[in-house]
């Protein structure tokens, strides 16, 4: 069976594009020739992006290949497939990596488990606020925001996986 999910380099300095290219390629087992375009939003710096099918957990593959690269802002989603929770995962320089289980539509699930916790260990409603913000990726959707933007009218390309 195969998962499908998409990713996105909101930005890249121009010298990492090809490195992204061969560590997107070496975990997908096919060759990957990017669409780079100009990101507005970091003038200088380029963005992609690329819908993808591959083994269940390339998600995780990926974001493990790129996120030695302190320099690139990206996001990886996979779809949930029988048997696997869909996920997505942000990196920002800044803020590092987070990851969320996903639900069909896209949103974050929080565990109940999690959920309880929060709830546990939260003394104030600003203290459960500051939490449930970080459980969802608050920080990282407000960074990658202004970078998503240029990603309007972006050339998408799609690849399948071989093996």
């Amino acid at each position: 069976m195969l998962a499908q999910g998409v990713l996105q380099v909101h930005s890249a300095p121009p010298a990492l594009c090809p490195h992204v290219e061969w560590a997107v390629a070496g975990v997908l087992g096919v060759p990957v020739d990017l669409p780079w375009t100009s990101q507005p939003a970091s003038p200088g710096w380029l963005r992609t992006e690329l819908t993808w099918e591959g083994r269940p957990g390339s998600a995780g593959a990926i974001t493990s290949a790129l996120a030695g690269w302190n320099r690139l802002r990206f996001e990886v989603t996979e779809d949930a497939t029988p048997g696997c929770d869909g996920v997505r995962h942000s990196y920002t320089p800044t803020l590092g990596l987070f990851t969320a289980v996903t639900g069909g539509n896209g949103d974050i699930l929080v565990p109940e488990g999690r959920l309880r916790t929060l709830l546990a260990m939260s003394a104030t409603d600003a203290d459960l606020r500051r939490e449930l913000d970080r459980a969802l990726g608050r920080a990282w959707d407000e960074e990658l925001d202004a970078f998503r933007c240029g990603a309007d009218g972006a050339p998408v390309r799609w690849l399948h996986a071989t093996g």
